[in-house]
């Protein structure tokens, strides 16, 4: 996202299989980071558990359920932003 938008660096996205479980990706995030000293800026969605923004200002997630992350394809959107894939087991810390 650097370079194309003024709003952010990065883009986080995830998908959960349901509202319950966007829900707890979300709470681990946040946890997570909390433990590292990353505080949360704002966010939205976390009571419906279908689109979950958490705006950590150089870094925002955004945690969907899969026919809305479909819907509203981000990823087609962005398409001109460099993609970083994750891989099961990287070290993410």
């Amino acid at each position: 996202m650097r370079g194309l938008s003024s709003v952010t660096d990065y883009f986080l996205l995830c998908t959960g299989k349901s509202d319950r479980q966007v829900q707890a990706i979300a709470r681990s995030i946040e946890e997570a980071l909390e433990k590292k000293g990353i505080r949360i800026l704002g966010q939205e969605g976390r009571a419906q558990g279908k689109w979950i923004l958490m705006d950590y200002n150089d870094v925002v997630v955004h945690i969907f359920l899969e026919p809305t992350r479909k819907f509203y394809d981000l990823e087609g959107i962005w398409m001109d932003a460099p993609r970083i894939e994750y891989k099961s087991g990287a070290d993410i810390g």
